[in-house]
């Protein structure tokens, strides 16, 4: 019998009850009938029971070749859309055995560290949102299938993308502004490396340039409350024509702007227009209720999960961008007459 912090092993049982290992692996495993006796086998049992032993599932996947165990990589958990992105998933995955760990990168959008001891024979793949296929090199190694999410489908180095349609929210965005009659923007950006912030830059300002009249100027900040302020502070300070527009790549970014706004004497969206991307839950918290371009999280989570299997399955997977839809609120209107 094992003693003390030793895990009992299959060797024990068999030991204690007086069987051979091979038969303790077919009672556990439920292939005993007409190989084992229904007597041994309760025998089996019962000294399993007794020492605690439980079968490593672990090892038992390992030989049979897939574990059902998915790893989703974030850079984060400072946010509810990975959250979301990691509850949509897991639905998808539960409905198919499959169970997914959450592993929030220390290094963000950077390389991320391998999360536990031999991740590439644990896992049947992963699934990465808002990271460089480059950065999962030390989980993924050249073994594992890999989905990125709201990644560059050039820069994936083969890997499956799935796409929200980002590009078009920040044309929903414009064209909003632009028909109001908006024709001087700030545009307050993400500090952030990534493709998907890249793509919110250059679609608005392609968007822009095809509208006369119209000026733009940048502003980056960390997606952090505090820091959006300052750095739209010092936007408005130094910005002349002023802009009557601020686009924000997120809704952070966007409630910051409106505390930086504020302490200036000025109103949203009296005098300053003010939209995020996310529609988080702070969108309708802050007043006025933010305008802002819906990302459906779960739904995303739902179709990295589905692609993974499709390339699991040996499938192709859906290649469409996920539609994503512009909520007009509060804090837009047209601007001020000069």
């Amino acid at each position: 019998m094992a003693t003390g912090s030793t895990r009992p092993t299959s060797r024990d049982v068999a030991q204690a009850a007086g069987v051979s290992q091979a038969a303790v692996s077919l009672v556990l495993g439920d292939k005993w009938r007409g190989r084992v006796s229904p007597t041994t086998a309760e025998r089996v049992r019962e000294a399993a029971r007794r020492l605690g032993y439980r079968p490593n599932l672990a090892a038992r996947n390992l030989r049979l070749g897939h574990t059902r165990t998915v790893l989703l990589v974030v850079p984060a958990l400072t946010t509810e859309f990975f959250a979301g992105v990691y509850t949509g998933a897991a639905r998808i995955a539960a409905h198919h055995g499959f169970g997914v760990v959450l592993y929030p990168s220390p290094e963000g959008i950077g390389p991320a560290r391998d999360p536990f001891a031999s991740a590439q024979a644990a896992l049947d793949g992963v699934i990465a949102s808002s990271m460089a296929a480059d950065a999962l090199t030390t989980i993924r190694g050249d073994q594992l299938p890999l989905v990125m999410l709201d990644s560059d489908p050039a820069g994936s180095h083969g890997a499956t993308t799935v796409n929200l349609d980002i590009a078009d929210g920040v044309r929903q965005v414009t064209d909003h502004l632009l028909g109001l009659g908006h024709r001087h923007f700030l545009h307050l950006a993400a500090d952030i490396p990534s493709w998907t912030f890249d793509v919110r830059a250059r679609e608005l300002t392609t968007r822009l340039a095809t509208a006369p009249g119209t000026t733009l100027r940048t502003a980056h900040a960390p997606i952090a409350i505090d820091a959006a302020r300052t750095a739209t502070a010092d936007a408005l300070a130094a910005a002349h024509p002023h802009p009557t527009a601020i686009v924000c790549d997120d809704d952070k970014l966007a409630a910051g702007a409106y505390k930086a706004i504020r302490r200036l004497g000025l109103r949203v969206p009296d005098d300053i227009s003010v939209t995020g991307l996310d529609d988080l839950a702070l969108a309708t918290a802050i007043d006025p209720e933010l305008t802002t371009v819906r990302l459906d999280a779960e739904l995303f989570g739902e179709r990295g999960m589905q692609a993974l299997l499709a390339v699991l399955e040996g499938r192709t997977p859906d290649k469409d961008d996920i539609p994503v839809q512009l909520v007009v609120r509060g804090s837009t209107a047209p601007p001020r007459a000069s």
